[in-house]
């Protein structure tokens, strides 16, 4: 069986034989990919990946390039092609050629697609010719993110645009806009595929909604391979430190634990927050300070006004290892999102037994059971995006946080619990074989793998 995986990045272990920069993107495939080709001569799949490339990966000429690498002792295509990803609400018909002639060279007996933010998923959906060999694997909806992204804002701030949003023509209401018309190539790409893959209650709603036809699979995440094995103690941590895996735009919510943090320093003033990801609202120079969005002066207002300034710590872009120590060093991993799946942060979080909080909002309940895994709180609800709804938030989150740690034992079971739960979600043995499943029924042939 030959499939192509279609990926939205260069996954690691492929940057590193070719001697490119790696991605901190999707490094889970990675570990899927190894089970895939370590297993081959047992599943009898001939694997080949493709993903937008760097320009030093092609020819001046040419727009697709193909590499053959030896990994896990096993062949694996690969396949670059152009694509400008910084721009991912542009269609670009040229990806339909560069996507054509990957297939016409591997002929795959499927395609599965991870994710729909790009369009080069729906280039594929397009080019494909078998949609009932046409597998998607949903990561977020930009669609549904569209509708939540201003995530409680006040409208002043909405409207409020800096001499950056206007010279890069990405004021948050851009933002918004190009969401939504990402959500646009997205609902094509799902109407086109024969079948999906999703894993919470809400992606198979949305799904559903716009493809009743199509084949639906339940196929779990496998997280990154330094997170199994490793586990959170108590005595490790920095007392009353919260980690946010992001925080550079509106609908990961940092701006709610800016609003609930001086609740919790009431009570435990030795709490700080600690933030990884870009940072959108530090500058040192006049030059950084006309960089700035509308939504980080909103987020450095909120650290002034209140007097946050040493109860919060951006930590910039992390690797891998570093993700994990400072996981381990938390007290507690809050996700503040207006939306999300099943974020993969949360899953490593609880993988590693943390103490977690969580907004109650999309694809979240299907995989973190508030009071047992952690707490969950009422987040954004779509229709209610107001500045009272921004302080009922905020509040609601404080008041989960202090409820998490007025408790040692209650934390640390809940914590407990995490695990077991995120050791079954994210079995990398039970997510492969019923990967390989999959694959088996959508081309008709028998899996040998098992």
């Amino acid at each position: 069986m030959k499939v192509l995986w279609l990926c939205n990045v260069m996954m690691p272990m492929i940057a590193e034989q070719l001697g490119l920069e790696a991605s901190n993107k999707e490094g889970w495939l990675s570990g899927l990919a190894s089970a895939m080709l370590e297993k081959g001569h047992e599943n009898e799949i001939e694997l080949a990946v493709a993903f937008p490339g760097p320009d030093k990966l092609f020819a001046p000429d040419k727009s697709f390039c193909m590499r053959t690498l030896t990994v896990r002792g096993r062949e694996l295509k690969c396949f670059g092609f152009r694509e400008d990803v910084t721009r991912p609400e542009i269609y670009d018909k040229g990806l339909e050629e560069r996507l054509n002639w990957i297939i016409d060279f591997w002929k795959p007996d499927m395609v599965h697609c991870f994710g729909t933010e790009y369009p080069h998923t729906l280039a594929m959906c397009r080019v494909f010719p078998d949609k009932s060999r046409l597998l998607i694997s949903l990561q977020g909806l930009c669609a549904v993110y569209a509708e939540c992204y201003f995530a409680d804002l006040p409208e002043k701030v909405i409207r409020s645009v800096t001499l950056r949003d206007f010279l890069k023509k990405d004021s948050l209401r851009e933002q918004q806009r190009k969401f939504a018309m990402r959500g646009e190539m997205e609902i094509e790409a799902v109407k086109l595929a024969g079948n999906i893959a999703g894993r919470t209650a809400w992606d198979h709603f949305y799904t559903k909604k716009w493809n009743p036809d199509a084949g639906y699979f339940v196929m779990n995440e496998t997280l990154r391979e330094s997170f199994y094995g490793a586990v959170w103690d108590r005595k490790r941590c920095i007392p009353h430190s919260i980690f946010l895996s992001q925080g550079d735009y509106p609908i990961k919510g940092f701006h709610y634990m800016l609003k609930a943090l001086p609740k919790i320093l009431e009570i435990y003033p030795d709490t700080k927050v600690y933030v990884a990801g870009n940072s959108i609202i530090n500058y040192r120079t006049v030059k950084q300070k006309l960089k700035i969005s509308a939504y980080g002066r909103y987020l450095r207002r909120l650290i002034r006004e209140n007097g946050l300034q040493e109860a919060v710590v951006m930590l910039g872009r992390l690797e891998e290892r570093q993700m994990l120590e400072r996981y381990l060093k938390s007290h507690l991993f809050v996700c503040c999102s207006s939306i999300e799946n099943s974020p993969n942060s949360l899953g490593e979080a609880m993988l590693l037994g943390m103490p977690c909080v969580s907004a109650d909002v999309g694809g979240i309940p299907s995989i973190f059971t508030g009071g047992e895994d952690g707490i969950v709180y009422e987040g954004f609800q779509i229709g209610l995006n107001n500045k009272s709804n921004l302080e009922g938030v905020s509040e609601m989150l404080a008041k989960s946080v202090l409820e998490i740690w007025q408790n040692e034992i209650r934390m640390e079971n809940y914590g407990k619990n995490a695990r077991k739960h995120a050791e079954k979600t994210h079995d990398p043995a039970q997510n492969y074989r019923i990967m390989t499943e999959i694959y088996a029924e959508i081309t008709g042939q028998k899996n040998s793998a098992f």
